[in-house]
């Protein structure tokens, strides 16, 4: 293993690189098969890390991480949101149901109130008819 530590500035802490040529560690991570991304955007896909830095291979780890994550949300948005236009058709339904009821109330309410109105009518015409069969009665009794 090589390692070497160098200050990039005064004002920076040193930074320190160490890689191996060792070529078994190199075959045996290239046999690791690497997480594929098909549904994320070029610029968001994890860059392969430099397997011989620990940092390059937790950095990349992480960003497989995030990006799997990043799938799952994408997916529950998706998921949310046909279930948002489900309930928005839902409630438009249910708002022409609601106005079709409201509708059908006044209209009951009215011919409730004209059938009230016709039985009363009803009423009076059969009691005038009554009293004029009394008048017409005693008229003929008398005549």
């Amino acid at each position: 293993m090589i390692t070497s530590t160098r200050r990039v500035s005064a004002d920076k802490p040193e930074v320190q690189i160490a890689f191996s040529l060792d070529e078994t560690s190199e075959l045996k991570d290239a046999e690791d098969p690497l997480p594929s991304f098909p549904d994320l955007e070029q610029r968001l896909q994890p860059v392969l890390p430099c397997r011989s830095l620990k940092e390059s291979i937790e950095v990349y780890k992480n960003h497989c991480k995030m990006a799997n994550e990043f799938n799952q949300v994408k997916h529950e948005i998706a998921t949310l949101e046909d279930r948002k236009r489900e309930l928005m058709a839902e409630l438009l339904e249910d708002e022409k149901t609601s106005m079709e009821f409201a509708r059908l109330e006044e209209e009951y309410r009215i011919l409730t109130e004209e059938n009230q109105n016709l039985i009363t009518v009803h009423s009076q015409r059969a009691q005038q008819l009554e009293t004029l069969r009394v008048i017409s009665q005693k008229r003929q009794g008398s005549s």
